[in-house]
């Protein structure tokens, strides 16, 4: 009763506000009656380079494809193309000056993901929760302005990744995305890092809210503690031992999810589950701490794993992968890594001294496509209106891709060689797309035509570039140019 409620309130407050609208275009405030207005005509300028040019690349890695918009709308921020890119790579590092209200209109038919405090969510199914979760990300993808931000989100959901199936992240990792990743996703690194090891979903997917220690007998449990270093900070051939897991483990005992009218939900620190002996991480000596004062514990090891030089390789190396290579040149990564120690883990400032190297600018057309960024891509590339519902959620679920489902803590892989066994299922979406099979999805293929030009600007759309004359007479001649164009490996790689 209490969404119905609250839907109720939210048209109400919409309908009050009808007396005082103009007539060009209904407020944002009356869009839960009205529906999203038109967006005033844009142009389409595809490109018109034999092979992939900046602006194509730069939208290729930064966001979730190109829009028959979104070129245009780069290209006039600045004369030259390399100024024009530059402007919007730092347009795309600052998404809270970005308005998003059009995307988050979209998103909030789902009224599970709004709920607060985070004990609500315990009151809904979990394969509704689910379901939400994964058709919002969808949408934002899509959608969303912030597209940088957005491919972040993905990017640290899999870093930090929560499986959702396991116990009750079902109910918690919904509040994960919401109140962890997507506030820090472009914020600071130990910021976000210290989100996470608080989260309640991941306390309970790598076992942390069972670390305790209520006298010298009991082993503390060293889930968590091998992760952290393993895959969240330093990485496998990070410096650290076996016993650094263990000491690590000892100094995040004690932290549990409360339960109870007032307390579900909330994450706590409980002294007498704690060990409060003196511990030595990675070379660097913990006090011993009674009481409440070992609270501090967790704070110092965060503290020594985010600045340790072997968390900001791992990190570049990562982000390189993710916008540069499968297997980034050395040279890249030393100077990523470089920038993340020298702003203490800026995200920003990291992103911002990647994009700037020739290893990002010069390789392109090189990464294959995950399947949840090729179906974003392909919506995009349409303009499609989509309601991000099952038929189209089902094709995550056969290229195995669905988000928030990956079984083990490590995340989705970001190499091609991990995705190829998926081209029958993307095939099969693409011309299922291309002739307006997908329901509840749909885009004018006339409409989207007139606009490019002809097909053959439209390919270059597509592409990203220029079709070879062969390409161009196999569009032509098939009856489904648009799903052959999405099947291409034009398309498939970014």
């Amino acid at each position: 009763m209490k969404h119905d409620r609250r839907a109720f309130l939210k048209a109400s407050s919409a309908a009050a506000l009808v007396g005082t609208a103009g007539c060009n275009q209904a407020p944002e405030a009356l869009w839960p009656l009205t529906g999203l207005p038109e967006r005033p005509p844009a142009d389409f300028t595809p490109p018109s380079a034999e092979s992939i040019d900046l602006v194509s690349h730069v939208i290729n890695r930064l966001t979730f494809g190109p829009t028959p918009r979104l070129r245009s709308s780069i290209l006039r921020l600045a004369k030259r193309e390399g100024e024009a890119v530059d402007q919007f790579i730092e347009q795309q590092l600052a998404p809270e000056k970005i308005d998003d209200s059009r995307a988050e209109h979209r998103v909030r038919i789902f009224e599970t993901l709004a709920s607060d405090p985070i004990g609500e969510f315990y009151e809904f199914q979990p394969g509704l929760l689910r379901e939400e979760l994964t058709r919002a990300t969808l949408m934002r993808a899509v959608y969303s302005e912030r597209q940088l931000l957005e491919v972040m989100v993905r990017f640290w959901s899999d870093h930090f990744n929560i499986d959702i199936s396991k116990g009750e992240c079902k109910w918690l990792k919904p509040a994960d995305d919401r109140d962890v990743i997507r506030p820090h996703a472009m914020g600071n690194f130990a910021d976000l890092l210290t989100a996470s090891a608080k989260s309640q979903a991941m306390l309970t997917y790598l076992d942390g809210r069972e670390n305790r220690v209520r006298d010298k007998s009991d082993k503390p449990n060293e889930n968590y503690a091998r992760e952290l270093l393993e895959l969240h900070t330093l990485g496998v051939d990070g410096g650290y031992s076996q016993r650094d897991v263990m000491e690590i483990a000892r100094c995040l005992s004690g932290w549990r999810i409360g339960r109870g009218l007032l307390q579900n939900g909330t994450v706590q620190f409980e002294p007498g589950l704690h060990d409060s002996g003196s511990k030595t991480v990675l070379g660097q000596s913990i006090p011993a701490r009674r009481g409440m004062e070992g609270r501090k514990d967790f704070t110092d090891v965060l503290s020594i794993v985010s600045t340790h030089p072997s968390t900001a390789s791992h990190i570049a190396t990562k982000l390189c992968r993710r916008f540069i290579d499968d297997a980034p040149p050395a040279p890249a990564i030393e100077k990523v890594a470089a920038k993340f120690i020298a702003t203490d883990g800026s995200i920003p400032d990291t992103l911002r001294a990647l994009f700037s190297l020739d290893a990002f600018r010069k390789q392109r057309g090189n990464k294959f496509k995950q399947p949840m960024h090729l179906i974003a891509s392909a919506l995009r590339a349409t303009e499609a209106e989509t309601d991000a519902g099952r038929p189209l959620i089902q094709y995550l679920t056969r290229t195995g891709h669905m988000p928030f489902e990956y079984p083990s803590p490590d995340g989705y892989p970001d190499v091609a060689e991990a995705w190829q066994s998926t081209l029958l299922w993307r095939w099969n979406f693409a011309a299922r797309l291309g002739r307006g099979r997908i329901a509840g999805t749909r885009y004018d293929r006339d409409r989207l035509a007139k606009r490019g030009g002809g097909l053959a600007k439209l390919a270059a759309h597509f592409l990203g570039r220029k079709p070879s004359e062969e390409e161009l007479a196999t569009i032509e001649e098939s009856d489904n140019p648009i799903g052959l164009l999405l099947a291409s490996p034009g398309f498939q790689w970014s």
